[in-house]
């Protein structure tokens, strides 16, 4: 270990995330030997999600913040291949939670879904750490492909089920939903910021299997935070009918061949391109489907969830740079002041949890006072305020001079309005797609949610291609000039999404939107009986 006198400032921020991590462990157990069943006006169970995913989450963006890295440092590839190999691996974590979420609505009950799903995650952070000696031609890559493969699976099963267990703690007109998603949020996010310092650190400045293995730690004690935890759930996220074992373990050996599945589709970027485009056009069709034989009230509702959907891969093609072309630039053309490059990662969540309160607040502050912008017209602020903190990095490093280093704060300053951004799509935009989705389509509209994020991470891997140029090796001039670009045309569309969001508040009906009355009727339209459900309506509450 080294001296005291001899640490540098990546080395204090790794000691105060450790110190951090034993703070929010210490308070989890607190929150778990209490009695009630509230816990700051909020169902304990929230706070198992909030625990579990946030490990989940350390793992995740541990991992995340040190792939890019990982892939040009280690196994050799250039900038352009690995920022696409980066989208690739994006859009297809964000891809499988349709597969999960069927799986669930279906069959297997969001709670096992997840639990099957934490199993894979783990197994592959773990393989993660099989270095072998490096560049493309050792055979080890293969244990990498296959790695990356479990955590994609893995998340498909765990991203969107987790998230529709939150919202089934509350009742769908309770005006604590938007404060709980925001709470859970900030659970991801904790998560993110410490893993990706801790993993990050570790992974940069002792080796990579160090890192690696911290984030499968990290995810074996977020699956048994989730199965501890499960009294808390109160019957929340179970199987919709009994599931005999022989179908159970079926759909267990349909997970591992999509794993299989996935270990080929990641070493063969262009095949992803296809399978977006073919399977995206399917989900539509199916969702429209759908909507024609709802009434017409919960068929403008689903209009509205495809317009909310279809603004995400804007948003997140831009956003994933972060992880994707912002980092390489981060490490080459950055005053970083010696801080390890993958800690950078760390500051969106970072923001996030100090913002997400602030957030929480001010939504539920407006909605008392009938001031609330509509989810549509937050977006429409998201689009901008993330288009603009690409300008705003643009002018930062021209105000210098291409010559310099960029000063860090601009860095920051890209981070606060992206995570600004963030907090007024992805929390609302989770408990928009809960609360407008018919029953028996809530896990699928979810994973039509992350599928359109699918889309941004490929998108934005497109972009991050883009900056490599024709050598693959990234070009400042290049870069910063595709950031210019990027950043105006979607202020223009933040703009445009403004301008319509009166008539998509239209289509919401959130006025007459109704709690259901009991388990039994939720398990009926499960079953695609939603009459049964229309005369058992609890009114909506004022």
């Amino acid at each position: 270990m080294k001296d005291l006198a001899q640490w540098n400032e990546g080395d204090w921020i790794a000691a105060f995330a450790a110190v951090g991590l034993f703070a929010v462990l210490a308070i989890g157990g607190l929150i778990s030997v209490r009695k009630r069943e509230e816990v700051a006006g909020h169902p304990r169970g929230l706070f198992v999600l909030f625990y579990a995913e946030m490990w989940e989450r350390f793992s995740f963006y541990g991992m995340r913040a040190l792939l890019v890295l990982y892939l040009t440092k280690h196994w050799l590839f250039d900038d352009g291949k690995a920022s696409l190999v980066y989208g690739a691996y994006g859009a297809l974590v964000y891809i499988t939670p349709v597969l999960g979420g069927v799986i669930a609505d279906r069959w297997l009950g969001q709670r096992k879904a997840v639990l099957f799903g934490g199993v894979l995650l783990a197994l592959g952070h773990l393989l993660m750490a099989v270095e072998g000696t490096g560049g493309q031609g050792d055979p080890a890559i293969n244990v990498f492909w296959a790695a990356l493969a479990f955590i994609i699976v893995g998340s498909g099963f765990l991203k969107a089920n987790i998230s529709v267990i939150v919202g089934q703690l509350y009742q769908l007109t309770d005006v604590r939903r938007d404060a709980a998603y925001t709470i859970f949020y900030m659970g991801v996010n904790v998560g993110a910021a410490l893993g990706t310092i801790l993993v990050g650190y570790l992974g940069e400045t002792i080796g990579w299997a160090y890192g690696f293995g911290l984030a499968g730690i990290g995810m074996i004690c977020g699956l048994i935070i989730f199965i501890v935890g499960r009294p808390a759930l109160r019957g929340r996220g179970e199987a919709p009918a009994p599931l005999a074992a022989a179908r159970e373990w079926m759909l267990y050996a349909v997970g591992l061949g999509a794993v299989a599945l996935a270990w080929a589709l990641i070493q063969y970027q262009s095949l992803i391109q296809t399978l977006l485009m073919i399977s995206g056009v399917a989900m539509l069709l199916y969702t429209l489907f759908e909507a024609f034989k709802l009434p017409k009230v919960a068929r403008e509702r689903i209009f509205a969830i495809l317009f909310l959907i279809a603004l995400q891969p804007l948003f997140w093609g831009l956003f994933e740079q972060a992880g994707g072309s912002l980092n390489l630039y981060t490490d080459k053309y950055v005053d970083r002041a010696g801080v390890p490059t993958s800690l950078f990662q760390s500051i969106n969540p970072i923001y996030i949890v100090l913002l997400a309160p602030l957030f929480a607040w001010l939504w539920q502050t407006l909605g008392r006072k009938g001031l609330e912008p509509s989810a549509p017209a937050k977006f429409g602020l998201a689009l901008l305020q993330v288009g603009l903190s690409f300008l705003v990095f643009v002018w930062g490093a021209d105000s210098v001079g291409r010559a310099a280093l960029t000063p860090v704060i601009f860095v920051f300053l890209i981070y606060l309005l992206q995570t600004t951004g963030e907090l007024c799509l992805s929390p609302v935009g989770l408990s928009a797609m809960n609360r407008l989705a018919p029953l028996h389509l809530a896990s699928f509209i979810m994973g039509a949610w992350f599928y359109m994020a699918a889309v941004g991470n490929f998108v934005a891997g497109k972009i991050g291609e883009a900056t490599g140029g024709a050598s693959g090796e990234m070009s400042k001039d290049l870069t910063l000039a595709i950031y210019s670009r990027i950043g105006w045309v979607t202020i223009g569309v933040g703009v445009a999404v403004l301008l319509v969001s009166p008539v998509v508040r239209r289509w919401m009906h959130l006025e007459t939107l109704t709690d259901r009355a009991s388990p039994a009727d939720a398990a009926a339209v499960c079953k695609g009986r939603e009459e049964q459900l229309e005369t058992a309506a609890i009114p909506s509450r004022s």
